[in-house]
C-alpha cells in the first residue's frame, strides 16, 4: 500500500475551485492498442484541469514508447515489474499531483461528463470519500456496474453485471445511492484520503483490491457514493481475458485468496470470529465442487477399507482455490498488522455496513453440492446473527448516579435508558455510583485511568461537562472515536453568576478554564446536542469561531442539523403515579394547605430572593400559602452548597417564614420518588434574573411540573417562558418583581378554573417532551452514526485555486487601486502601495 503522507504536497490542505485538478490513472498491460484508444479519449475530454497519468505495467515490447508517441498529452511511468492493478495505481497515484484521483481501466472509455459528474458530487457532499461511476459495456447498453455487493464469505460483486439497462428499474442504475465500493474501472476518489488510508493493498495485486478499498473507507466514515452520471464504457474482463487463459486458474486463486484476505482485515473481532472458520469450509467446497470431486465418495472408501491408488484427476480450478486458502496462511503475519490498523481506526460498525453489502447470506455461486454446504455453514455457525449485532454506546457523566440524581445524571440516565432498547450501552460517571436505580444497561462508576478501557470497547461515546479533559484517550489513541458532546449546559455562562464573588483574577482565570473545555468538546466531537433553538444560536456562533462551520459542510447540509441538533430536557413517557409519602406528610403540612414547590437546586443563577419576598406578601392575604424547596444540598459531593442558599434561608428568617409558610428540605428526593413530592403540589415556580445566563437557559425542573400537571409560574427570559406564555400552562412575570410573582403564585393556587385549564393543555404538551421524543435526533444518528465531515480521516479540501494569469492579476491591481481611491484618496493608494512594497522586501530578505 502506498505510504501514509505519500502525497503531492501542494494538494491536501488546499481551496475548492470550480475545476480542480484531476488526475487520471491508467494501467497498462500487454497490447498498447486498448491503452492509446483510453489514453485519446481522456485526452479528447473538455477539461483544461486534467492530468492524464499511464502506469506501463512491465508490458513486453515498445508500448511504453508507443503510448508516448501516440499520446503526448499522458506522461507515461515505467515499471520494471508487473505490479498488478493494485500495485500499478499506487504507483500512478505517487506520482499525480491533482486533489481527485480518478482509475479507469485501459479498456474503458469515459462519457464527456464522467469526471465532471463525480467531482461536483465530491464538491457538494464533504462526507464523500469516493465516487463509484456507472460502468456500462462498450455499447451503452448493458451493465458493468451500477451497484456492488458483498457476501459474507468475503467475495465482492457487482450486482446486475450483464444484465441490460432497459431491463433494470430506474431505483437500480439511474438513483444515486451509497455502495460500499467502486468499481477499479472507473472511480475517484479524494488524493488525500486514498493517501490516509494507504493506497490499493498492493498484496491483492488484481481482484478485490477496489473491494478492499470501499471497505476500508466506509469503516473510517468516508460514504462511497455511486452516481449514475459519471458514465464509463469498459469490455468487461477484457484486462484479465488479455493476460491469462481461461483455465490457468489464476483467477479463481486470487479470487478466493483476496476474499479471505478482505475478509480477515475489516471484520470485527466478534464477527470474524463467527464468519472466517465458515468461509474457509466453504472455500474448500467450492473448491471440490468445481472440479466434481466428492468427499463422501472418497470418505465411504476409506471407511470400506484401503482406498483405490488410482490418480484422481484435480483441475487447476480446485487446485487453485485450495492454494488460496494455503496463500492466505502465509500472509497472515502481515495481514494481521494491517487488521490491527484497520480495526483501531474503524468507526463504522459490521452493522452499520450490513445495508451496503446487499444480499450478503446469497450463496452466489449454482452448484448444488456447494449449496447444501452453504445452507449448512450459515445456519450451524449462525452467520445471519453475527452481522446483526448491536452498536456499543457508552455515555459518560461526571455527574453522580446514584438515587438522588441531578439534572445532568438525569439526562444521562435517560439518554441511555433510551438508546438501550437498540444498543448495548454502559453509563459510567466519573463520580461515585451508590445505589443507582435498577436499569437494563450497566451502570458503573471509572477512575480516570480506567475511562480509557470504556472508551476503547465503545463505538460511540456520548459525554458531558468536563468528561473530555477526564479521558484523553478520545484525543490521543482513540481520536478516530465518534463522539456526541451534549453541550445542553452553558457552564461559562453559569459560571458568570456563580463566580460573582471571587476575586476577579480568579473568576478571569475560571471562565478561561471552563471555555477551553467547551472549545476542546466543539473541536472534537461529530454530533452535538443542545437543549433549545435559542441554546442552538449559541452553539453554532461558537462553532463558526472555532472554524467547525465550514462552506463544505454549510453547503452538504444548509440547516446545519446532521452537526448540531435541538434535545431538550425530557420528561419520562409513563405517567407520574404514587408511590410512597410525599412532601405533606414529611413536612407536615395539611392536607388543605396550597402548595408552591421549587422542584430543584439553589443556585447563584436563580433568584429565590424575590420568591421569598413575594410569599412574604402572599401569606398576608392567603395564611394557607406553603413554598417548598425540594433539595438545598446537591448529591454531586464535588457540588458545594452557593452563597445563594444561605442568603435564601436568612431572608425566611428574617420575614418570619420559616417552618410556617417557607420549608427548605435539606437532602434531594430520590430521583424515583420525586413524583410523590410533585404531586403533593398544587403549582410549580422557578425564578431567576435576567442576564446571559437565563437568555440560554433550559430550566429542568419546568418539565416535571409539566409531567405533573403543576401550573407553571416562571420569570421571562428563558425558553421555557415562552413555552409557557405560548402555550398558556401559567404566568410569566418579569425578573425581580416580587409583587407580579405574588400575583401569579394567587392566580394559580386560587383560581381553580385557570388551573385546570391548564392542566388540561399541558397533557399534550407533555407528550412532546417524553424522553423517546426528544432524544429522537440522536436515536436517528446512533442509527447511522458517523464522524463530522471535517474529522474524516484525511479530510480536505478539493484544489488549489490557479495562479492568476496576467491579464487576471492586472484587472485584480486596477480594482484595488479603484477600492484604495474612493476609501481615502491617493494618501490611501500611497500607503497601501508602501505596505506592499515592504511586504516585498521583507519576504525577499526571508528568502535571502
Amino acid at each position: 500500500m502506498l505510504a501514509q503522507g505519500d502525497t503531492a504536497p501542494h494538494a491536501r490542505t488546499a481551496e475548492w475551485t470550480a475545476q480542480p485538478l484531476v488526475s487520471v490513472v491508467v494501467v497498462n498491460y500487454r497490447g498498447a492498442d486498448d491503452t492509446i484508444a483510453c489514453l485519446r479519449a481522456l485526452a479528447a475530454l473538455d477539461r483544461q484541469r486534467l492530468e492524464i497519468i499511464c502506469v506501463d505495467n512491465a508490458s513486453p515490447g515498445d508500448d511504453a514508447d508507443r503510448i508516448r508517441a501516440a499520446v503526448p498529452a499522458a506522461r507515461v511511468i515505467a515499471s520494471d515489474r508487473n505490479l498488478g492493478f493494485a500495485g500499478g495505481c499506487n504507483l500512478g497515484a505517487s506520482h499525480a499531483e491533482g486533489t481527485v484521483l480518478a482509475f479507469l481501466n485501459n479498456d474503458a472509455r469515459p462519457h464527456p461528463r464522467w469526471i465532471d459528474a463525480a467531482v461536483e458530487v465530491l464538491r457538494a457532499d464533504p462526507a464523500v470519500g469516493a465516487v463509484a461511476s456507472k460502468v456500462l459495456d462498450l455499447d451503452g447498453e448493458r451493465a458493468d456496474f451500477v451497484d456492488g455487493g458483498l457476501t459474507w464469505f468475503g467475495m465482492g460483486y457487482k450486482r446486475h453485471t450483464d444484465t441490460p439497462i432497459a431491463d433494470l428499474p430506474d431505483s437500480e442504475h439511474d438513483t444515486a445511492k451509497d455502495v460500499l465500493f467502486a468499481t477499479g474501472s472507473a472511480m475517484f476518489v479524494r488524493a488525500n484520503v486514498f493517501a490516509e488510508l494507504g493506497g490499493f493493498d498492493d498484496d491483492f495485486f488484481m481482484f478485490y483490491e477496489d473491494v478492499d478499498l470501499g471497505w476500508r473507507l466506509n469503516l473510517r466514515g468516508w460514504r462511497v457514493r455511486y452516481v449514475p452520471g459519471s458514465i464509463a464504457y469498459h469490455r468487461h474482463h477484457g484486462t484479465m481475458s488479455a493476460v491469462d487463459s481461461p483455465d490457468s486458474g489464476r483467477e479463481t486463486f486470487l479470487l478466493e485468496r483476496n476474499a479471505l484476505c478482505a475478509l480477515y482485515k475489516n471484520l470485527s473481532d466478534e464477527t470474524l470470529a463467527t464468519v472466517l472458520p465458515a468461509a474457509l469450509a466453504l472455500a474448500v467446497r467450492r473448491a471440490t465442487a468445481r472440479g466434481d470431486l466428492d468427499p463422501q465418495a472418497f470418505d465411504l472408501a476409506c471407511h470400506a477399507g484401503p482406498p483405490e491408488t488410482t490418480p484422481v484427476p484435480v483441475s487447476r480450478s480446485s487446485l487453485a482455490g485450495v492454494l488460496a486458502i494455503d496463500a492466505f496462511v502465509e500472509r497472515l503475519p502481515a495481514l494481521q498488522r494491517a487488521r490491527a490498523e484497520e480495526q483501531a481506526k474503524r468507526v463504522r460498525t459490521d452493522a452499520d455496513l450490513l445495508p451496503l453489502l446487499r444480499k450478503a447470506l446469497e450463496p452466489a455461486y449454482p452448484l448444488p453440492r456447494y449449496l447444501a454446504a452453504h445452507d449448512i455453514l450459515t445456519e450451524v455457525f449462525g452467520i445471519e446473527r453475527a452481522f446483526g449485532a448491536r452498536r456499543k454506546v457508552c455515555v459518560i457523566t461526571g455527574d453522580t448516579l446514584t438515587s438522588r440524581m441531578a439534572g445532568p445524571a438525569i439526562r444521562a440516565w435517560n439518554i441511555a435508558s433510551v438508546l438501550s432498547a437498540e444498543h448495548d450501552v454502559r453509563l459510567v460517571s466519573v463520580n461515585p455510583v451508590v445505589d443507582p436505580p435498577k436499569a437494563p444497561f450497566a451502570v458503573t462508576g471509572s477512575t480516570r485511568r480506567d475511562l480509557a478501557g470504556h472508551v476503547g470497547w465503545a463505538d460511540i461515546v456520548i459525554l458531558q461537562g468536563h468528561v473530555l479533559e477526564l479521558a484523553p484517550s478520545l484525543k490521543q489513541e482513540y481520536a478516530h472515536k465518534i463522539v456526541v458532546c451534549d453541550v445542553y449546559d452553558p457552564m461559562h455562562l453559569e459560571l458568570l453568576e456563580q463566580g460573582k464573588d471571587a476575586p476577579d483574577d480568579r473568576r478571569e482565570a475560571d471562565l478561561a478554564g471552563v471555555t477551553r473545555v467547551l472549545d476542546a468538546q466543539l473541536e472534537r466531537g461529530d454530533f452535538f446536542l443542545c437543549a433549545s433553538e435559542r441554546q442552538r444560536h449559541l452553539w453554532l456562533g461558537h462553532l463558526t469561531a472555532l472554524g467547525r462551520l465550514s462552506p463544505q459542510l454549510y453547503d452538504a447540509d444548509p440547516t446545519t442539523r446532521s452537526l448540531l441538533a435541538v434535545v431538550p430536557f425530557g420528561l419520562p413517557p409513563e405517567p407520574p403515579r404514587r408511590t410512597g409519602p410525599g412532601l405533606r406528610s414529611t413536612l407536615g403540612l395539611a392536607d388543605d394547605d396550597r402548595v408552591v414547590l421549587w422542584a430543584g437546586g439553589v443556585y447563584s443563577w436563580f433568584d429565590p430572593l424575590t420568591l421569598v419576598r413575594a410569599f412574604g406578601t402572599l401569606r398576608e392575604e392567603h395564611p394557607d400559602a406553603r413554598l417548598v424547596f425540594l433539595g438545598m444540598k446537591h448529591p454531586n459531593p464535588e457540588v458545594g452548597e452557593m452563597d445563594i442558599a444561605e442568603r435564601t434561608r436568612r431572608l425566611s428568617e428574617e420575614l418570619g417564614l420559616t417552618g410556617k409558610h417557607v420549608f427548605f428540605n435539606e437532602q434531594w428526593v430520590p430521583y424515583d420518588e420525586r413524583q410523590n413530592w410533585l404531586l403533593d403540589a398544587d403549582c410549580g415556580v422557578t425564578t431567576h434574573y435576567e442576564h446571559v445566563e437565563t437568555m440560554f437557559a433550559f430550566r429542568t425542573r419546568v418539565l416535571d411540573y409539566l409531567w405533573t400537571g403543576l401550573p407553571i409560574v416562571t420569570t421571562d427570559g428563558d425558553a421555557l417562558a415562552d413555552l409557557v406564555r405560548e402555550e398558556r400552562l401559567g404566568v410569566v412575570v418579569p425578573a425581580q418583581d416580587h409583587k407580579a410573582l405574588a400575583e401569579a403564585l394567587e392566580r394559580c393556587l386560587y383560581d381553580t378554573e385557570f388551573a385546570a385549564a391548564c392542566r388540561d393543555r399541558m397533557v399534550a404538551v407533555a407528550e412532546r417532551f417524553t424522553w423517546p421524543n426528544v432524544l429522537r435526533p440522536l436515536v436517528e444518528f446512533c442509527r447511522d452514526p458517523h464522524p463530522a465531515a471535517d474529522r474524516l480521516p484525511g479530510a480536505g479540501h478539493l484544489a488549489p485555486a490557479p495562479p492568476l494569469g496576467r491579464i487576471e492579476s492586472v484587472r485584480r491591481d486596477l480594482d484595488l487601486i479603484r477600492t484604495y481611491l474612493a476609501d481615502g484618496g491617493p494618501a490611501e493608494l500611497a500607503r497601501r502601495v508602501a505596505g506592499r512594497v515592504r511586504k516585498l522586501a521583507l519576504r525577499g530578505a526571508r528568502r535571502g
